[in-house]
């Protein structure tokens, strides 16, 4: 499983282990699954949508930046 950690300057928007994330980069959407490269990458206005095991949740983010590594993505947004 993965890790990611939504934040937003002004709350905690998610924390979990999910099995992708898909996210609206400035060069095009990209998903991120368990045991992706390292990568950072800035995101523009898009939909961020983590699947659980709850389901498909999707987010609304005007703009943000993503950072993977060792299984947990980190997701630092402007909602």
């Amino acid at each position: 499983m993965l890790k990611i950690r939504i934040i937003a300057p002004d709350r905690l928007v998610f924390e979990g282990e999910v099995e992708s994330v898909t996210l609206p980069g400035t060069m095009g959407r990209f998903t991120v699954l368990n045991n992706h490269a390292p990568i950072i990458s800035s995101l523009e206005k898009g939909i961020i949508a983590y699947k659980d095991t709850n389901g498909i949740t999707e987010v609304a983010v005007e703009s943000g930046f993503a950072e993977v590594r060792d299984n947990t993505l980190s997701i630092c947004v402007e909602l």
